[in-house]
């Protein structure tokens, strides 16, 4: 394949409901940075004729698998989740038939202009002054960036059901009374999709991020019900406190939907360590975030690059982009090189969090310590979305890629583990197309 010019161009990609329409302009920052997950199943984005409309309905049509068929009645999410759609791009297929293939790897010629962006990146990072700035108070920045967009900006997340199933029962009539705690809660585009289909009158939603700015356009929707949903503003890295109304060990299940990506490596370790706190023995962490050498990061210019795999947006917020064996390591607790704070005391004055440690860092500190030897954090799922999204028109290739989990805190040594359900793994579907 030969880069054109032209994909050196910012997309910029914006989700409807019917599956990615793009085209190409240079914003500063991608609304669509945050992607559904499973969009393996698509619809052309341009208008049929009646007569291609009667085409799609034919018999010959309807034999052909969903994932391969124009048909718009055949545009549904994947029910399974971690199998992040089925389209895959086969060795004779044309690349631009559909605007979206999935668990497409980069090809030679995109990882190698991903190294020379990197490169550039590399050569002009961001100053000394401007780090210290970007790192001594991030809510800062992201309280600006609430102020500027308010609730426009994200989607609701509307698929976190279907990925994390643990969601789906928590909801449900008769489900037992069930605490989730989300941690990076901006605007309520999470945790409102999850009360709009609940069914449990004991399920309660405690929404938290460190804007002030966020934590009050939550409080001041339409949605907010305070039986069911409580937002306060708590950062994820505070040594001292835990999130109001929060007791240690009380939360059955937490999110963080592109929010880990948000801190910088120094604040990794403690923010591990908080939400094992304020998790029950057995209770879930669901994750996801940004993955290596996704499209949002080859595209940084200079004056961005922070430090490996970190960056600043215009906007002055910050942005990690993560491999999978990192988070792995991360979660279990483990991985001196991956986890690098867990090489430096939260006490010390650093970059990263821009606050001082509170009195019940010590002790804390102290209690991480007797933890230290076993794995904080059992690593259920872990799997890697990646997306080729096309622009027929302009015949551009954009390659995606985020990371999703599920991490189970550990249970006391006397007691046995629940059993866990798990599906069989599908079928690759190269197998039977291939043959």
């Amino acid at each position: 394949m030969t880069l054109s010019l032209a994909a050196r161009e910012e997309p910029h990609l914006e989700f409807l409901e019917s599956g990615p329409h793009l085209w190409c302009s240079p914003p500063e920052r991608m609304e669509s940075e945050e992607s559904e997950p499973a969009l393996g199943l698509r619809a052309l984005s341009v208008a049929a004729s009646p007569e291609q409309a009667r085409a799609a309905t034919e018999p010959a049509a309807a034999a052909l698998p969903p994932h391969r068929s124009h048909d718009p009645r055949d545009n549904l999410k994947r029910s399974d989740p971690f199998q992040f759609g089925s389209r895959y791009l086969l060795e004779d297929d044309d690349v631009f038939e559909f605007n979206a293939w999935d668990h497409v790897e980069t090809d030679a010629a995109y990882q190698e202009y991903a190294e020379l962006q990197y490169a550039k990146q590399r050569e002009y990072p961001v100053g000394e002054f401007d780090k210290k700035r970007f790192n001594s108070d991030p809510a800062r920045w992201w309280d600006l960036f609430y102020r500027n967009n308010a609730t426009n900006f994200f989607k609701n997340r509307k698929w976190l059901q279907q990925e994390f199933p643990v969601l789906t029962a928590a909801t449900q009539p008769g489900a037992p009374p069930t605490t989730i705690l989300e941690v990076g809660a901006g605007a309520g585009n999470t945790a409102f999709p999850i009360l709009a289909q609940n069914r449990n009158p004991n399920l309660k939603i405690h929404a938290v991020d460190f804007s002030r700015k966020a934590v009050e356009l939550i409080r001041h929707s339409e949605h907010y019900d305070p039986r069911f949903i409580q937002a306060d503003v708590w950062d994820v890295t505070d040594p001292s406190s835990l999130p109001p109304g929060i007791a240690e060990g009380s939360v059955d299940v937490v999110l963080l939907i592109f929010i880990f990506s948000a801190l910088s490596p120094d604040q990794w370790r403690r923010a591990v360590r908080n939400v094992y706190r304020v998790l029950k023995p057995g209770g879930e962490v669901c994750l996801r975030d940004y993955g290596r050498g996704d499209l949002a990061q080859v595209r940084f210019k200079k004056g961005r690059w922070m430090e490996s795999n970190f960056y600043v947006r215009g906007d002055g917020t910050r942005v990690y982009f993560f491999e999978k064996e990192e988070l792995a390591a991360g979660w279990r607790g483990v991985g001196a090189d991956v986890m690098r704070a867990t090489a430096r005391t939260d006490d010390a004055e650093g970059e990263g969090s821009g606050k001082e440690d509170g009195d019940g860092l010590e002790g804390q500190e102290e209690k991480d310590e007797r933890t230290a030897e076993r794995e904080l954090f059992e690593v259920v799922d872990l799997g890697v979305d990646r997306r080729l999204l096309v622009n027929r028109q302009r015949k551009l290739k954009m390659y995606r890629c985020w990371l999703q989990g599920r991490f189970r805190k550990g249970l006391p040594a006397d007691q046995p583990k629940p059993h866990v359900a798990t599906e069989p793994a599908l079928r690759d579907p190269r197998e039977s197309e291939s043959s």
